[in-house]
């Protein structure tokens, strides 16, 4: 048997990882060092500044934007973290009614321009709203992951100390995206009837959008790559464990195989570009190639 490798992951504790992470599910070659964080993406910024891990989950647009400065990651057709995004972004129904169709020449709020969940959220706007999205103030709350990458002219930053829920019930903000909140009082989605919205975009679109997706180090994969199919099936029986909690088909948020990702991996890379969060037109094949070097058919 080939000489076991500990690899220093960051990954959180989610029902699709749980048996991962407790060892119920484990691997022979791949033993797994996790890093004690609660919130993975709060590593984010070590990992694509200082390739802090060996294995982690990332962003996408993080992954994306990466990628073009040479992050020495490999993307692997893993999802740990995916859902509809419709239900992220909300309104103060006390200054009046709005609707997606009505954001033009508004400001809205968005924890970082380049977060994941605003480029999905801008990219339905586009889409299916008519939304201009260089008509939009956006105003922001962090800087990006990414040290190399600057906001374009369209965000902003907000004032020091201020809170992005807070500036929405305030009146200082029109609109927000706020994650997973729950509609409170005046806090109303702006998508009402959002889950409806989102299973219809995932059935159109090729599933439910990709949030986290895993990467490892390219210096692993090229040395071994037997250890990258080990940490791919670890991954993927530990979401199985979790399977009952979840959709199949299109509406699966934790989809792996490029087969099932690759449809929403093009649509974030377009809007991507529509937003000017990346420069580079890739593929989806491109991008996972070297995965599919290595994993072949389990791919």
């Amino acid at each position: 048997m080939a000489e076991p490798v500990t690899i220093f992951t960051l990954l959180a504790t989610h029902p699709n990882t749980k048996a991962m992470k407790s060892g119920e599910v484990s691997s022979p070659v791949a033993k797994f060092n996790f890093a004690d964080v609660k919130v993975s993406n709060t590593e984010f910024k070590p990992l694509v500044r200082q390739n802090r891990y060996d294995l982690a989950e990332l962003a996408i647009v993080t992954y994306l934007q990466a990628r073009e400065y040479g992050l020495p990651y490999i993307l692997l057709p893993a999802t740990v973290v995916g859902r509809n995004q419709h239900h992220t972004i909300f309104y103060n129904a006390e200054r009046g009614a709005l609707t997606p169709a009505d954001l033009n020449g508004k400001r809205v709020g968005v924890r970082a321009y380049t977060q994941t969940t605003g480029a999905w959220v801008r990219g339905f706007l586009t889409e299916d709203y008519g939304i201009d999205i260089k008509r939009i103030r956006w105003v922001t709350f962090e800087d990006p992951h990414i040290a190399q990458y600057h906001d374009p002219a369209i965000a902003e930053r907000a004032p020091q100390g201020k809170v992005i829920k807070q500036m929405l019930m305030d009146g200082e903000l029109d609109a927000a995206i706020l994650g997973d909140v729950k509609e409170e009082g005046t806090l109303k989605h702006l998508f009402h009837d959002h889950e409806a919205a989102g299973r219809a975009w995932a059935n159109t679109h090729g599933g439910v959008p990709i949030n986290h997706l895993m990467v490892i180090r390219k210096s692993i994969a090229e040395e071994r790559p037997d250890v990258v199919r080990e940490v791919y099936r670890v991954l993927k029986e530990s979401r199985a464990t979790a399977g009952s909690m979840y959709e199949s088909g299109e509406l699966d948020p934790l989809r792996f195989g490029i087969a099932r990702i690759q449809k929403s991996l093009a649509t974030i890379i377009g809007y991507g570009l529509e937003q000017q969060l990346i420069k580079e037109r890739v593929t989806p094949e491109e991008i996972f190639a070297p995965a599919a070097r290595i994993l072949g058919a389990a791919a």
